[in-house]
């Protein structure tokens, strides 16, 4: 069994959407194996699927600190990463890439991609669905979720042009402008 890097009981199963993490009973606090998060965060709240929380894919975005935390997995270091959108310390590992969460991190981290997708323009949109498009390619994830990835966030960037353009709604829809 594993302890919690945090105050060292003995961590339960537990779930967050249908993936099974490892969680404290004490502080709450909740273990994701590698790509446990992403998967929670994708189940969670689907139409965030496309908007990975990616610790180490942009360097202005976050700082890294030493922690005095220990991996209940492998043992190794945990290392603080203040991720700036979201205004979390995520304890990873990197040897094996397992997350620690505090208890109430995992619904900030949901809150701050969601201010994120509200806060961009059809500029933007635009540039994340083509990089969508190259991820059907590329990407890590199977066709399947990249498939999805991309249609998410081609119905977000419907939703953000008519938001900015309404008078195109209403004339492709023959209704007046609101």
């Amino acid at each position: 069994m594993r302890s919690c890097p945090q105050c060292n009981q003995e961590m339960r199963k537990s779930r967050v959407a249908s993936i099974e993490v490892d969680e404290c009973p004490g502080c709450k606090g909740l273990w994701f194996d590698d790509d446990e998060l992403r998967l929670a965060k994708d189940e969670s709240r689907p139409d965030l699927r496309w908007l990975d929380f990616e610790l180490w894919k942009h360097h202005d975005h976050f700082r890294a600190s030493q922690r005095h935390l220990k991996c209940p997995d492998c043992g190794g270091d945990l290392v603080g990463i203040e991720y700036g959108k979201a205004q979390v310390v995520v304890d990873a590992c990197a040897t094996c890439h397992g997350i620690w969460l505090d208890k109430g991190e995992f619904q900030r981290i949901l809150e701050a991609l969601l201010q994120e997708t509200a806060a961009k323009d059809v500029g933007e949109y635009l540039e994340d669905t083509l990089e969508e498009a190259k991820e059907l390619l590329t990407g890590n994830e199977s066709f399947l979720s990249e498939w999805r990835d991309l249609r998410a966030v081609l119905k977000l960037l419907q939703l953000r042009f008519f938001i900015e353009h309404p008078r195109l709604l209403s004339l492709i829809s023959g209704m007046p402008p609101f």
